[in-house]
């Protein structure tokens, strides 16, 4: 017992088993074989390695956008002077990575909370009857205004007229305005730390540089009318009602080279602009409250413009030997494939696959086993005097080197 133990013991960690492996000459199933493995190595080659660089591990930035607007506008509205600075046309005022550059506007002034009629085609109307309260959006006295046929309302009066939008609009030079964007990101999972203010700019190149996709494509400050282009809209057309811009800030990063080359890329969109039916354009109302003559009084502004989001796009990427070991495991993995086609087609598809299977996978009897035990000899002598019976039997049955009479099949095979 003690022997049988030890030998076991033995057996298992002193003894390697391989599979058995048969060579076969055929060179239909060998092309078909080569051609898989090639198509499996330029999968892992091309694909994994080169363009989805599988050697390497990826961290996305956390990142931090700051801007300001510079640039004056001046209108001439009904003969009313009026010049614009950042404070008046920008919404929000606080430098945030999505704002409002107003282009255009429906201004009314000293608006006061008291009764007065609607507008010409509005809740029109021809007794009182037809004013009743509730009914619709704003609040209404009840009193049908014979004057001009209309509902009387409590509201922010003279309601606003916004039946007809300026044209062309009233702020056009919004096109030189000025944008600074200043980036700063963070790749947690490598250390690094990055802004779009790079090796290479300082102050004298902010205070003379102007964006440029060719020449200048590192420079923070863009213009307005620049961005419009470059998001293949029209300036005119985007400025009267109103639209928005995706700006894109690129960081694609490779930290295997020195980290100055990681270095930002702008690219424009033109997210949605003047061609919608349904709802064109970009506006909303903006409101000044002033008192005067102690009553509270606004101006109410419904604002046209050009809607900016600063998007920050970021993947760096880094050499790792956990993804690298991950994909090669994989690829080897991928390579069994060429086996089982292979496998599938010596033992189902082709003429002598009778054969193939016989040389392929060895069978066992139980009848034969039980033949040897009874004249007292092992298995596998058994086997290898049947086998060399049936050899000695078949030598003159066939040259042919595919035949099957050098097969060790029992009958157990042949059923």
């Amino acid at each position: 017992m003690k022997n049988q133990i030890t030998s076991a013991l033995s057996d298992f960690f002193f003894e390697y088993e391989t599979p058995r492996q048969v060579l076969v000459r055929n060179r239909r199933v060998g092309v078909v074989c080569r051609l898989i493995q090639l198509g499996v190595l330029v999968y892992i080659i091309g694909w994994v390695f080169i363009y989805e660089k599988g050697y390497q591990s990826t961290d996305t930035a956390i990142s931090s956008v700051f801007t300001k607007m510079k640039g004056v506008g001046y209108t001439n509205d009904s003969g009313g002077e009026r010049v614009w600075d950042v404070a008046d046309y920008v919404f929000p005022s606080q430098g945030d990575s999505s704002f409002v550059v107003m282009t255009n506007y429906i201004m009314t002034e000293g608006q006061s909370m008291g009764t007065c009629p609607e507008l010409p085609g509005k809740h029109n109307c021809n007794t009182d009857a037809d004013c009743e309260g509730g009914s619709f959006k704003r609040e209404m006295t009840g009193v049908c205004v014979n004057r001009t046929k209309t509902c009387e309302v409590l509201a922010w009066c003279p309601v606003e007229d916004d039946r007809k939008v300026p044209d062309p609009p009233l702020l056009l030079s919004a096109e030189n305005y000025t944008l600074f964007i200043k980036n700063s990101v963070t790749f947690p999972a490598f250390d690094v730390s990055r802004s779009n203010l790079v090796e290479d700019i300082d102050s004298n190149y902010i205070n003379s540089c102007l964006y440029h996709p060719d020449n200048a494509p590192l420079c923070p400050i863009f213009k307005l009318g620049d961005i419009i282009k470059l998001s293949d809209l029209d300036f005119q057309t985007i400025a009267k009602v109103g639209g928005a811009i995706g700006i894109v800030v690129d960081w694609t990063c490779n930290f295997d080279v020195d980290v100055k080359h990681c270095k930002p890329e702008y690219t424009f969109h033109g997210l949605y602009g003047s061609k919608e039916g349904a709802s064109v354009g970009y506006n909303f109302r903006f409101a000044r409250h002033y008192m005067e003559d102690k009553i509270q009084k606004r101006t109410l502004l419904k604002v046209f413009g050009i809607r900016f989001d600063i998007i920050v796009h970021s993947l760096a990427r880094k050499f790792d030997i956990i993804p690298t070991l991950t994909a090669i495991g994989s690829g080897v993995g991928i390579f069994g494939v060429a086996t089982v086609v292979c496998d599938l087609v010596l033992l189902y598809l082709l003429p002598k696959r009778e054969f193939y299977k016989n040389m392929k996978f060895k069978y066992t009897d139980t009848q034969v086993q039980q033949d040897s035990e009874s004249v007292g000899v092992d298995t596998n002598v058994y086997y290898t005097l049947e086998e060399n019976a049936k050899q000695a039997q078949g030598k003159d049955q066939s040259k042919d080197p595919d035949s099957e009479a050098g097969s060790t099949e029992t009958d157990v095979s042949k059923k």
